[in-house]
């Protein structure tokens, strides 16, 4: 069990954290037709919205209630309502998500009686979904915004039933902020394999996955889980939790509709990947179709290919809990260990990392303890570029944001396929570091003041008065 080194710092140096608003977001673009409200300040949605541009390289629909000095401390209540009112008549959205920040959540804002009020004046806008969420950025990180997201959305929409079983080829599956949308992609693959229909909450590989919609221009998003969808969670035969921070979530969904769930910690690896493979067997009552065979076959030869460059080797890790556990747990599985590993937030995910401690902390954090423990590779996200250069080890690049590599977003980490290109990856970069090289051995019986042998110059000066003496 990983020991916890609690933050000594006052302010944070190279933050690694992202805000709660900004994940709870990412949630909400996970769902069809919708469109995320963030209740502040401008500067808080445009910050949130150059983040998630940058990252994504993609239009991100984002609105904001554009509070101020004055409602601020007056009160902002008409802001919401106003633009609740303004979003609705524009635009049509089947979803808005509400989420608060640090200046609304300072302010004392209700939200809930705010949307009620909102219901009231409008009547007309009744078939518009308002999923407030409470997201204060003075606490958490984009990690447990994004489960605090899927939790209000099966609080605010899924009905209470008792009908679990009702659809036995159909599973749920919770999709934590570990996940990229081709981790999302890849995890619908590997279920339908099986004959199962999968209904995702959030499904980012319809809605962020880089594709070109037929309309120019959306103020909303386009493809992810349909609003309809989680009408029919309560039917299906299990659910699947991908991410520890999902487990607040699961048990809102199985108290209201009966489900059980199976939790992962992560799906990263052999060892990981092989029981998510085993327990889709026992729900499909399928074996594993060849084609996934085949690439645990693939993996197991990857793991050969690449132990020589990643057995022993000693790795940095910076990452938000959940991809943090999956990460160290991959380089275990290979030999390797975990020398640094630094998380933003505390959750109970981390005393399961595999390392000997992890310290709550920011990138600063992570480039004392890397130098000093002798890291030969770190990974993390973009704004490692420059901990790596100082330490002059080499950067994978993972987790949110990357802004300086062209799709960081729909990068595959989890199942077979993704773990064994991660383990080419990680073998790759340790190849390119100098410090991976052989020393060249030099004997002890070697003279110390031995020079390597050079051959000789000549003087073509004397050279040529000596042949013109000779001739003449």
């Amino acid at each position: 069990m990983a020991r916890i080194i609690r933050r000594s710092k006052a302010l944070s140096v190279s933050p690694l954290k992202a805000s709660q608003p900004l994940g709870a977001a990412l949630a909400m673009l996970g769902m069809n037709r919708a469109i995320p409200m963030l209740h502040g300040s401008q500067g808080c949605t445009a910050f949130a919205k150059v983040f998630l541009v940058r990252h994504f390289r993609e239009p991100i629909p984002l609105q904001t209630t554009a509070m101020d000095q004055v409602s601020a401390v007056m009160g902002a209540d008409e802001n919401l309502v106003e633009g609740l009112a303004t979003v609705c008549g524009k635009s049509r959205p089947d979803l808005i998500g509400v989420l608060t920040t640090g200046l609304s959540e300072t302010e004392g804002a209700d939200v809930e009686r705010v949307i009620r009020e909102f219901r009231q004046q409008h009547p007309e806008f009744a078939d518009v979904a308002v999923v407030p969420v409470s997201t204060p950025d003075f606490s958490g990180s984009a990690e447990t915004g994004f489960a605090l997201a899927v939790t209000a959305l099966i609080d605010h929409q899924v009905p209470e039933s008792r009908q679990a079983g009702a659809a036995p080829g159909q599973v749920n599956i919770l999709a934590g902020a570990a996940l990229t949308p081709g981790d999302v992609e890849c995890l619908k693959d590997m279920v339908e394999a099986f004959g199962l229909e999968p209904l995702m909450v959030p499904d980012l590989s319809g809605s962020l996955d880089g594709h070109l919609s037929e309309a120019r221009l959306s103020a909303l998003t386009t493809g992810g889980t349909p609003l309809s969808h989680l009408d029919r969670l309560g039917q299906s035969a299990a659910t699947l939790v991908m991410g520890a921070s999902m487990g607040s979530a699961a048990e809102h969904l199985e108290a209201r509709t009966g489900v059980p769930n199976v939790r992962f910690d992560s799906l990263m690896g052999l060892e990981a990947t092989d029981e998510l493979m085993l327990t889709l067997s026992r729900l499909s009552g399928r074996p594993v179709p060849p084609r996934l065979q085949r690439e645990r076959a693939r993996l197991q030869d990857a793991m050969l290919d690449t132990h020589f460059m990643l057995g022993f080797s000693r790795v940095a890790i910076a990452a938000d809990p959940d991809l943090l556990h999956g990460f160290s747990h991959l380089i275990r599985e290979m030999g390797g260990e975990v020398v640094a590993a630094v998380a933003p937030t505390r959750a109970p995910v981390l005393e399961r990392v595999a390392a000997e401690q992890v310290k709550i902390g920011d990138l600063e954090d992570l480039e004392a303890l890397a130098g000093e423990r002798g890291a030969q590779c770190l990974i993390a996200n973009t704004h490692g570029v420059e901990p790596a250069r100082r330490l002059g080890i080499p950067l994978l690049r993972a987790g949110f944001p990357q802004y300086d590599w062209l799709g960081g977003f729909q990068r595959t980490w989890i199942g077979y396929a993704g773990a064994r290109q991660a383990l080419f990856d990680l073998a790759n970069l340790q190849l390119s570091n100098p410090s991976h090289d052989v020393a060249p051995y030099r004997s002890i019986y070697a003279h110390p003041e031995a020079q390597t042998w050079e051959e000789p110059q000549h003087d073509t000066t004397a050279s040529s008065a000596s042949d013109h003496a000779i001739w003449h």
